[in-house]
């Protein structure tokens, strides 16, 4: 059966809003962190897209074998990939997994496909039976992701994602469910139509502020100015630990920076920069920036969403040098981390 809609498709977006609209005619679904996928089934082949339009089929083997058994053909799905790790009873998302999952190595990613397996969280179909959805309305096409998961029962790395219509419940579910790992929550129009591409939803993230220690700079790839700064806080035993970065700079601020970075910037005996790289590997590229390592002097407040372990969980944003702070007061317990709450009970319907 032929599907009605061409790949690669770009998923529908949503626009960053601050509260969770409260009016009647919305749903609200649980935001999902991990990786955008429109799944779809041409006869006997299964494909699995990013929301950059790359594909991920390749990667996730264990994902396409689940879907094999379930998936109609003529299907167009849209989905999240995720990894969860922890014990049961205190399971959560796991985003560093899932980005390992990602290797040029055949070898490597069968082995991640049983060591990390990815799952799938559906929330929308665009096609079914070889039929075009997108001009449907929200609630025609849940009806019909929902009659899916009726007419057959999946595999159990399959899971039909969770809506309310009540504002006060998608509240809740925006405190409790980011202990799990998740990003936010999604609101939608009921009577909403599916645009590919086209920000039409509305999404409610998390977000916070810390102070952290600039430990170095990764110089930008065009060979020239800083691509991204380097964070890292302490622990409790005075360690400093490396957390993430901030990529998001103005051209401008990028070449300044080197000359007022240039003081801290520490060197071995010769006189050359200290590196923070690791040994390249034999996937490493003659053009990937090489990181400079710098005294931990200075203090950027950040915004960011969660702190998963010690990283990070998605790129930071600067919201301004604090040169009036101690680098010593960086401490990781300073940063606010949600109550853990079981992913298994996210799942649940």
């Amino acid at each position: 059966m032929s599907l009605p809609l061409s790949l690669p498709i770009d998923p529908m977006l949503a626009t960053s809003v601050n509260a969770i609209p409260t009016g009647g005619g919305f749903v609200h679904e649980p935001k999902w962190d991990g990786f955008r996928c429109i799944i779809s089934r041409d006869g006997d082949e299964i494909v699995l897209g990013s929301r950059g339009k790359k594909a991920l089929t390749v990667y996730f083997p264990e994902v396409v074998e689940a879907l094999s058994g379930w998936l109609p053909d003529g299907a167009i799905l849209d989905a999240e990939l995720v990894v969860r790790a922890g014990e049961p009873g205190a399971e959560r998302l796991d985003w560093d997994s899932l980005g390992q999952r990602i290797h040029p190595a055949i070898s490597r990613i069968t082995m991640l496909a049983e060591m990390t397996p990815a799952e799938v969280i559906c929330f929308d179909v665009l096609a079914a039976d070889g039929l075009d959805l997108t001009a449907e309305p929200w609630e025609v096409r849940r009806a019909r992701l929902e009659q899916f998961f009726a007419d057959a029962d999946p595999h159990p790395a399959i899971h039909l994602s969770r809506y309310t219509d009540d504002a006060q419940t998608a509240t809740e579910w925006f405190t409790q469910f980011e202990g799990a790992g998740l990003d936010g929550v999604v609101s939608k129009a009921r009577d909403g139509v599916y645009t590919p591409g086209k920000r039409g939803w509305q999404k409610i993230k998390h977000k916070r502020t810390a102070e952290a220690v600039v430990i170095g700079y990764r110089v930008h790839k065009r060979g020239h100015g800083v691509g991204s700064l380097l964070l890292g806080l302490y622990d409790d035993q005075g360690n400093l630990i490396p957390v993430g970065g901030i990529g998001a700079l103005s051209d401008e601020m990028r070449d300044a920076l080197v000359a007022e970075l240039d003081p801290l910037v520490i060197k071995d005996a010769d006189g050359n920069p200290v590196l923070l790289d690791k040994p390249r590997s034999r996937f490493s590229k003659s053009t990937d920036p090489v990181s400079i390592a710098l005294e931990p002097e200075l203090v950027a407040e950040v915004a960011f969403d969660q702190l998963e372990g010690h990283r990070f969980r998605h790129a930071v944003t600067l919201v301004r040098f604090r040169p009036d702070r101690d680098a010593r007061s960086c401490l990781l317990e300073q940063v606010d981390r949600a109550p853990s709450y079981d992913l298994a009970r996210v799942l649940a319907q």
